[in-house]
C-alpha cells in the first residue's frame, strides 16, 4: 500500500514504517520540453501562409465584428444603466428599480452592440477587399475602408448623410492609424 499506517509492533524510527509515495517521474531526468520536442513557432500548411504579415479576411471579419459588438454592448449597457437610474420614481421598490435598470441596460446594450457590430463587419469586409484589390497592406486601405464603411452605413438616409458619414469614418480611421504608428515609433514597449 502506498499510504499504510505503521502497526504498533514496528518502531517509529525504522524505514519500513514510513509510507512510500509513488512518483511516476522519478526515473525521467530530461526536461519536459526535450521529452516531447514541441514547436515554439506557429505552424502553417503552406509556405506562402508563413510569409504573410497580416491576418486573413476571415480572421479580420471575426476580430473586427466581435470587438465592435463587445464594445457596443458594454457601452450601451452603461448608457442603459444611466437611463434606468434616471427613470426611477419615488414610490418604486428595490425590485422594480433593479428591473428597470436590467431592462434598460439590456435593450440599450443590444441596440448599440448590433450597430457597432454591423459597422465592424462592413469595415472588415471593405478592408480585406481593398487589400486583395491593391495587393498591398498599408494605411490607405484602412482609410478607404473607413470612408466606405461610413458611406455604406448611412446610405439609406440619403447622399448627403452618406457623404458626411463617409468623411467622418475616413477621418476617424486615419487618426487611429496615425496614432497607432506614433505609438509604435515613440513608445518603447
Amino acid at each position: 500500500m502506498a499510504h499504510s499506517i505503521p502497526s504498533s509492533d514496528h518502531e517509529g524510527g525504522s524505514d519500513s514504517s514510513k509510507p512510500r509515495l509513488y512518483n511516476p517521474y522519478q526515473d525521467l531526468q530530461a526536461p519536459i520540453r526535450n521529452l516531447y520536442q514541441l514547436p515554439t513557432s506557429p505552424e502553417f500548411l503552406f509556405v506562402e501562409e508563413a510569409r504573410r504579415q497580416h491576418r486573413s479576411w476571415g480572421e479580420n471579419l471575426t476580430f473586427y465584428t466581435g470587438c465592435a459588438y463587445l464594445t457596443g454592448a458594454v457601452g450601451g449597457a452603461g448608457t442603459g444603466l444611466v437611463s434606468g437610474v434616471k427613470s426611477f420614481e419615488s414610490g418604486d421598490t428595490l425590485k422594480l428599480r433593479v428591473n428597470r435598470i436590467l431592462n434598460s441596460s439590456g435593450h440599450s446594450g443590444r441596440v448599440w452592440g448590433n450597430r457597432l457590430g454591423v459597422i465592424g463587419l462592413l469595415y472588415a469586409g471593405l478592408e480585406s477587399g481593398m487589400v486583395s484589390l491593391r495587393d498591398t497592406d498599408d494605411a490607405w486601405n484602412s482609410v478607404a475602408a473607413g470612408l466606405g464603411t461610413g458611406a455604406l452605413y448611412r446610405a439609406a438616409r440619403g447622399v448627403r448623410s452618406a457623404a458626411v458619414a463617409g468623411a467622418v469614418g475616413g477621418v476617424l480611421v486615419g487618426v487611429a492609424v496615425t496614432a497607432k504608428q506614433a505609438v509604435k515609433r515613440y513608445v518603447p514597449i
